[in-house]
């Protein structure tokens, strides 16, 4: 039976693989593994961690006497993560991008090698090519121009990975993909705090003139990408990863308000974030030719599931915003490091 490590397993998209597996995967073994910063919430893993093939480690990426264990234990596959992805955290303060998004990867890489992993697919973003204009799209080829500190360390951590293929011969792929939404987002990111913030009765705060274009894809569709590489890539590619679907912050700050009965003067326009980029879009044509994905969510349908998701789990995300989520790991399991069966 493979063993899959998944880092980053309780924070957004990480959780949303790991649940994803545990549907379609019951052959193989699941190590979810993550430290349980501000970002990572082991509730999100609530509803993964019964039944057998399956067990949590609390660890930092950076900690390689830590993760060790981990890899000797056994390790085909891994799949990375683990991250720092908030862009205004990366404004005020870059440190902890460069420790975990870079640092934290090349742990990973050299006990990959150590240990002979099979596959190392890097998660990455689309913020790595940096900015479009008007028209076009990034492809695999596009080359790097990052403009925020966080999209630098993911660019930086793109080229470590690459580098490790080349140079070891390990077999890696990266995934650059889109803006994603869905469940169990952390209520910083737009969605998730333009829905909560409604709910609360305050307004939502839109950056500038509300006008910068992003490409969204459901997290499920991202995840089932995500599987597809892991299948099937060939070790070395890069797979842009997308939704086929540019909006305007502006109008998906409209789809919430009219969604929950609001109109627009609940919008606050506040000043824009430096080096804002105006505009992503993807090609996503290879790896729908190579591998057969595309994806099946569309917006209209995801995004009126993702809005009625946090209001039915207010919850949840209240947690969050109170701090409890922090003490919900010592309070279910105390001060270990293991949760679950050993695979």
């Amino acid at each position: 039976m493979s063993t899959v490590l998944v880092t980053g397993a309780a924070g957004f998209i990480g959780s949303n693989f790991v649940r994803l597996l545990r549907r379609q995967r019951a052959d193989v073994n699941v190590v979810a593994l993550d430290a349980l910063t501000y970002a990572g919430n082991l509730a999100n893993l609530a509803d993964c961690c019964d039944g057998p093939h399956y067990r949590f480690v609390r660890a930092d990426i950076c900690d390689s006497k830590a993760i060790e264990p981990v890899f000797a234990a056994g390790v085909d596959w891994v799949v990375n993560f683990a991250a720092e992805s908030h862009v205004d955290r990366s404004i005020h303060g870059a440190r902890a991008f460069v420790q975990t998004n870079v640092g934290g990867v090349q742990v990973l890489l050299d006990l990959a090698r150590e240990h002979d992993v099979k596959r190392f697919v890097q998660v990455s973003t689309d913020e790595v090519y940096g900015s479009l204009g008007a028209t076009g799209s990034f492809s695999e080829s596009t080359p790097i121009a990052p403009n925020s500190p966080y999209s630098a360390s993911k660019a930086s951590a793109d080229l470590l990975v690459q580098s490790y293929f080349h140079t070891f011969g390990l077999a890696t792929i990266i995934t650059r993909c889109s803006n994603n939404y869905g469940s169990h987002q952390f209520p910083e990111k737009l969605i998730p705090l333009f829905v909560t913030n409604l709910v609360e009765g305050r307004k939502v705060p839109l950056y500038g003139d509300g006008l910068n274009v992003r490409d969204w894809i459901h997290v499920d569709d991202h995840c089932e990408a995500i599987l597809a590489v892991l299948d099937g890539a060939a070790p070395g590619s890069v797979y842009n990863i997308g939704g086929n679907c540019e909006l305007r912050n502006i109008e998906i700050a409209r789809r919430i308000l009219s969604h929950l009965g609001h109109d627009e003067s609940m919008i606050e326009y506040v000043k824009d974030r430096p080096g804002h980029d105006r505009r992503y879009a993807m090609d996503i044509r290879r790896i729908g030719d190579e591998l057969g994905w595309r994806p099946r969510i569309g917006f209209d349908r995801g995004i009126v599931e993702t809005i009625d998701w946090y209001v039915n789990n207010e919850a949840w995300w209240r947690s969050i915003k109170t701090g409890d989520y922090l003490k919900y790991y010592e309070k279910q399991y105390g001060a270990g490091g293991v949760v679950g069966s050993d695979p």
